[in-house]
């Protein structure tokens, strides 16, 4: 249960954080971590990646940029993604 807390916690201030960046530049946004909001964000975000017909991953610079069927482009600024669909390398003899 503790854990739980503290995962709820870091999700708090983590959106509280990307928020106050936001507010900075004069820009509002909401934050969905539970319920209805969040099943309906989710089915957004995999119904939007599933229009992508190429991924351009750059682990060096941490970015995604999918490449929709309208011609479209969509960068996501991410290391963890970029590292995540990108081909694992191997050295020969590995």
């Amino acid at each position: 249960m503790a854990a739980k807390k503290i995962k709820a916690a870091a999700i708090s201030e983590t959106a509280r954080r990307v928020l106050g960046l936001e507010e900075e530049r004069e820009i509002s946004g909401t934050t969905t971590t539970a319920g209805d909001a969040l099943v309906l964000a989710r089915a957004a975000l995999h119904a939007w990646v599933d229009t992508a017909v190429a991924v351009v991953a750059v682990p060096g610079s941490g970015r995604v940029t999918l490449i929709h069927a309208d011609g479209r482009s969509s960068t996501i600024a991410s290391s963890d993604l970029a590292y995540r669909v990108s081909p694992k390398v191997s050295f020969a003899g590995e």
